[in-house]
């Protein structure tokens, strides 16, 4: 796994906010959530703005091995 990315336990139920995006894989797009602990889905998407690279190897990552809730691939905010 890349170096400063890890992938934590889900976190309680109704704390922090979630922002999804789409991994494209070709011609198909695969969904993927970010869950993280701010308390506003501006930050959340702000985070996930300035570190969208790193998210998406671990999303690759996690979808090469076949680690998908529901289809969608679950990620934790480090």
């Amino acid at each position: 796994m890349t170096k400063g990315i890890r992938i934590t336990p889900q976190s309680e139920a109704g704390r922090g906010q979630s922002v999804d995006f789409s991994l494209a894989i070709g011609s198909t797009r695969q969904m993927c959530r970010l869950r993280t602990t701010f308390s506003t889905k501006n930050q959340a998407l702000s985070y996930l703005q300035k570190h969208r690279a790193e998210f998406e190897l671990a999303a690759r990552m996690l979808l090469a091995r076949g680690e998908t809730e529901d289809g969608i691939v679950q990620l934790e905010m480090f």
